[in-house]
């Protein structure tokens, strides 16, 4: 029996290979940049480099994040222009003819994309990270967003009204910097397994939890894929080249 095998684009450290992995993927990276802490196979490559019919013959879905600054409040507090590859991505995804998963933040443009929500995944996640999912499949959310505000996150701001009446271990806390929760607590927090992951790779990241839940539905859109792998756990295979 083959596995049915996914290419992360624009991988990172792998936070949403995980996911993908869980859903039942053979994973595989790709960056532009070397990942050490990339736990799957890995191939260092730049998107553009790609060629889709490659992607295609090795390939039963196709994922990525391009970068997102551009989009981000970063550019807002910079004032900085950032590189912008969702075209270039959207493309050749679109070209391979697979199945395909574009995430980015909120405020990149993608099209008819999903949002999801830590406040979604009840019981699993305590963040509220806003990320959108575009995809030439239809995909639909865990359950629907909590009406009202999101719960106040974990701070040590003595400016909050809410400082000091808040466990970093309990509460919804902010990993991209805000709040300054010990990184044990932000790995909770996103439901990340233990593995070696520097804070930025975190800050960075996707909870598994969210890519788990697009991968599912992914994987029951392809053909002929045993009802099984739908419930398959993947564990991690190493850092090598693809074969």
């Amino acid at each position: 029996m083959s596995w049915p095998r996914l290419l992360d684009v624009c991988c990172k450290a792998g936070l949403a290979s995980d996911g993908y992995a869980a859903a039942g993927f053979e994973v595989v990276g790709v960056d532009r940049d070397p990942q050490p802490n990339y736990p799957y196979k890995f191939i260092q490559a730049d998107l553009r480099d790609l060629d889709p019919q490659w992607i295609a013959e090795n390939f039963d879905a196709v994922a990525g994040s391009p970068p997102c600054w551009q989009h981000s409040v970063l550019r807002h507090r910079t004032g900085r222009e950032y590189e912008d590859f969702i075209s270039e991505t959207r493309a050749l995804f679109k070209a391979s003819g697979l199945p395909y998963v574009i995430e980015n933040v909120e405020g990149a443009p993608l099209k008819d994309p999903l949002v999801l929500c830590g406040t979604q995944f009840p019981g699993r996640l305590r963040v509220k990270r806003h990320r959108l999912f575009e995809s030439n499949i239809e995909l639909a959310a865990p359950m629907p967003h909590p009406r009202g505000k999101h719960p106040l996150h974990f701070s040590h701001d003595k400016r909050k009204a809410h400082y000091g009446q808040l466990d970093e271990w309990t509460a919804f806390v902010s990993v991209n910097g805000g709040g300054n929760c010990s990184k044990a607590a932000a790995l909770d927090a996103m439901g990340v397994r233990d593995r070696p992951l520097t804070k930025d790779e975190l800050n960075q990241g996707v909870p598994p939890a969210y890519t788990e839940h697009i991968g599912r539905q992914l994987m029951a859109h392809l053909p002929k894929v045993p009802a099984e792998l739908q419930q398959f756990d993947w564990e991690p295979v190493g850092i090598g080249g693809l074969r």
